[in-house]
């Protein structure tokens, strides 16, 4: 891995090595572009790291302290936090889909949340790109934009199929896929091998994900990943020009200069990393001269359904996505909310499985009986889109970590919308598994995923960043990843953030045609 003085102002310094981060450092990259980036956490080795093991792979996730508050409060952790070279698609379940043209249009079409400043044409070839990329495998999609993959579907196991039927016998549409497995050897990554293990992440190798899709041609092109450095502070002068990044490694301070920042740290640890960059400039936290950093960070409403069988199913024996309908997807008026949710298959394993049981309410001898009987099981979720709000928010709580920089604190409250959203959603699924023949029924109230805190906006006053990802107030400073989405979507979001990261370095590549000082000084024309 090429090595770059810290002293040396490189091209572009990124924070943040997941889904966004790893993306633009690859598409940069290769356009000759001098890249560092910084990863708070270790540089993963699948043989050495990863182990096929729930309890086993909590590693992989942020686990360090947190606070979280309001009336919904959410639990981060593993189902939407990432730590470590690769990000949380390391351990997401593979599922990639696309976001709908209507979710660029929410405030424009359903009089709620807001509007993108940027189309859903803008991302479609670069959604195009990533699916072949990655790549995505399953049936022709016939919701949103319709299109295909360029990977034929994955077999379903009898547990997706009985969920189909149940499907079909309550007028709701499922698709096999997509997700970001291929079908087949790819390269010199072996064919799925459906042991279920997908959030653990995918010791085979089959699964796609940054760490071993896009960063080794990051690598090859010359980028360098300093891993386990955890960036504490974006640094400023005094015309107001972001110079560099500091940040910790093994206790030390060090500093990285750079012509250029991008975060890329998702949608907790951006906007604490924003806010704590103080300055007699930005007294309040970069990039805060709205009071808009923090706020309106969304997740996903995710209850499960489970459903009892006479036969053996064997949920875990597939990618846990197996099937999908996003028939929901769009807002209908006759429901009495707006925007909707998609349904997908999960696989819960054990752990997870028990998880779920404890919070229908069961314990002792009725647990057990539950534990035994998992093979029986299957588990079908909802995404449901929930509203961004002002006052869902993360700020920086009194307490520190170990390099002294307050920890972050989330506050989360659902609104009446989203309510009717999940309860809806939960009927559905409800409708579905007793449809498919389920003898006993139980189900789970959960979130995913997580968007938002630095939104995309046509103006300073309504947003953190502008179309190109560009930070308003500071013209060197981009932010790429998750948090600058202004809304959800009913779509798990990995794709999409690729995507937003992929347009993102054509545009600054487009900006930069030259060499030498006039080629860093065009990043902020």
């Amino acid at each position: 891995m090429r090595r770059y003085p810290e002293a040396e102002s490189v091209d572009m310094l990124i924070v943040g090595c997941g889904a966004g981060g790893t993306t633009l450092a690859q598409r940069l990259a290769r356009r000759g572009w001098r890249v560092v980036v910084l990863e708070a956490g270790p540089f993963w080795d699948p043989d050495r790291d990863w182990v096929s093991d729930e309890a086993g792979s909590r590693n992989l996730y942020w686990t360090e302290p947190r606070v979280i508050g309001g009336s919904d409060p959410v639990e981060l952790g593993k189902n939407n936090s990432g730590r470590g070279v690769g990000g949380s698609m390391v351990h997401f379940a593979g599922f990639a889909p696309r976001f709908h043209p209507s979710d660029f249009e929410v405030k424009s079409r359903d009089g709620v949340a807001a509007d993108w400043p940027i189309s859903y044409e803008e991302l479609r070839p670069h959604y195009e790109a990533l699916e072949q990329e990655l790549p995505v495998a399953g049936e022709h999609w016939p919701w949103g934009d319709p299109h295909g993959y360029p990977h034929s579907p994955h077999p379903v196991g009898g547990g997706a199929l009985r969920m189909i039927e149940g499907a079909e016998r309550c007028g709701i549409e499922m698709r096999v896929g997509p997700v970001a497995i291929a079908n087949g050897s790819f390269g010199n990554r072996p064919h799925c091998i459906y042991r279920g293990l997908c959030l653990q992440g995918c010791k085979v190798g089959a699964k796609g994900s940054p760490l071993v899709t896009h960063l080794p041609d990051a690598l090859a092109h010359g980028v360098e990943v300093r891993a386990e450095c955890m960036a504490t502070r974006v640094e400023i002068d005094e015309a107001g020009r972001a110079t560099g990044v500091t940040y910790f490694h093994e206790g030390e301070e060090h500093f990285q200069a750079a012509e250029a920042v991008a975060v890329a740290g998702y949608s907790i640890e951006t906007p604490r990393l924003l806010l704590h960059s103080t300055s007699a400039r930005f007294p309040n936290g970069l990039a805060n001269g709205s009071d808009l950093v923090g706020r309106g960070v969304m997740v996903q409403g995710a209850p499960q359904v489970g459903g009892r069988f006479p036969e053996e199913l064997r949920m875990y024996k597939a990618p846990p996505p197996e099937i999908a309908s996003e028939q929901f997807y769009e807002t209908d008026a006759s429901r009495g909310f707006a925007r909707g949710f998609s349904i997908q298959t999960v696989g819960p394993l054990p752990i997870g499985w028990a998880e779920h049981v404890l919070a229908d309410g069961h314990w002792g001898q009725s647990l057990r009986e539950y534990m035994r009987d998992y093979n029986h099981w299957y588990v079908i979720g909802a995404l449901s889109e929930l509203l961004p709000l002002p006052g869902n928010r993360v700020t920086l709580a009194d307490e520190t970590d170990a390099n002294g920089m307050p920890v972050a604190r989330m506050d989360y409250s659902q609104c009446d919308n989203d309510r009717a959203n999940i309860a809806f959603g939960k009927e559905r699924m409800r409708e579905i598994v007793r449809a498919a023949g389920a003898q006993d029924v139980l189900e789970i109230d959960r979130y995913a995923h997580l968007v938002g805190g630095c939104p995309m906006s046509g103006s300073p006053e309504s947003g953190v960043v502008d179309s190109d990802q560009r930070v308003w107030e500071v013209p060197n400073l981009f932010v790429a990843d998750g948090s600058v989405m202004p809304t959800q979507g009913s779509a798990n979001p990995a794709l999409t953030i690729m995507a937003l990261s992929a347009r993102l370095a054509e545009r600054l590549a487009a900006k930069r045609a030259g060499q030498g000082s006039e080629r860093r000084e065009a990043v902020s024309a």
